[in-house]
This record gives structure tokens, C-alpha cells and sequence, in this order.
């Protein structure tokens, strides 16, 4: 629990430093395409590694899709 702390905390210091950076929500796609891609970069070793990857990204899709829906995150 305490990794999970950790990454969560950087997270959000990640997420304040975004937009600290750059105000606008509008800028933010090229820093979320390029986190998307790291994460890739360093997690699709194998055949099936891609193939999570891309399960994730549609898992993603669904998430937006609800927010946009609902007008909340699970």
C-alpha cells in the first residue's frame, strides 16, 4: 500500500506541475499522449504485454466515455 501511496502522490504532483506548466486543459493532450506512450515503452515487452496494453487503452476509452457521459470518474 505504500508504493501505491507513493506513485499516487506523485501523481498528483505530476497532475499540479501539468498545470502549473500550462493552464489550459486544451494543451494537456500532447503531455497525456506522451505519458501514454512511455507507459507502452516500458511495459509491451512480449506479444501479450502489447496486447494488455491495448486491452488497458480500451478500458480507457470506456472510463472517458462514461465521464463524459456521467460527469464523473468511477
Amino acid at each position: 500500500m505504500i508504493k501505491e501511496d507513493d506513485l499516487r502522490d506523485s501523481l498528483n504532483e505530476i497532475a499540479g506541475d501539468i498545470v502549473e506548466l500550462e493552464s489550459n486543459p486544451r494543451t494537456w493532450l500532447s503531455w497525456m499522449v506522451y505519458f501514454l506512450a512511455r507507459l507502452e515503452e516500458k511495459s509491451t515487452i512480449t506479444a501479450s504485454d502489447k496486447e494488455a496494453f491495448f486491452d488497458m487503452l480500451s478500458a480507457l476509452q470506456d472510463e472517458i466515455r462514461n465521464r463524459m457521459k456521467t460527469g464523473g470518474w468511477n
